[in-house]
């Protein structure tokens, strides 16, 4: 399991004053990168962005969820016997059922698979990279849990746009 840090700054000057004092403060730089314009870039580093996971774990939750949903409100239905729709006859009531059984093993997948996320900061690309594409500076921060925490004490004070940590299991 691998903990990251990642600070967004405006400017390459902001970008440079903010990876000077880490290194004044001490921190150790070979679990420093500096990327933006003129440094390097999300995809040299050949890091796994947390979205992308999100994206797959919910697609793989999808292929298990909708059919079992389906299969559930189909069997709930059948076990009830509850008209839906009244002018529908048992099989078609049922049909329906399961239906409605698949839309919610859909939405499971997309809370729980940590697609909601996803859905909500967009479906096209890298977070990280774009807000590379649009100018601005990250600094990436590689650490153990008390390395990061250490960093993010040290980043709060600087005039980030964002700061955001997670962590892979790479």
């Amino acid at each position: 399991m691998k903990n990251y840090l990642v600070a967004t700054l405006g400017d390459r000057l902001q970008a440079e004053a903010v990876y000077t004092q880490l290194e004044k403060d001490g921190f150790p730089m070979e679990k420093v990168a500096l990327l933006g314009r003129g440094y390097k870039q999300w995809a040299e580093l050949g890091l796994i962005d947390p979205f992308q996971v999100a994206r797959q774990q919910m697609q793989r939750m999808l292929i298990w969820l909708v059919p079992f949903g389906f299969f559930a409100g189909f069997t709930f239905n059948q076990a009830t016997q509850i008209d839906i729709l009244p002018m529908l006859d048992r099989l078609n009531n049922s049909i329906l059922g399961g239906i409605f059984g698949a839309i919610a093993g859909a939405l499971g997948s997309l809370t729980v698979g940590g697609g909601l996320q996803v859905v909500i900061t967009g479906k096209s690309g890298i977070p990280f990279e774009k807000r590379l594409q649009r100018g601005k500076y990250l600094i990436l921060i590689q650490g153990s849990d008390s390395e990061i925490r250490r960093a993010e004490r040290l980043l709060k004070v600087q005039p980030l746009e964002n700061l955001q940590s997670y962590t892979l299991d790479e």
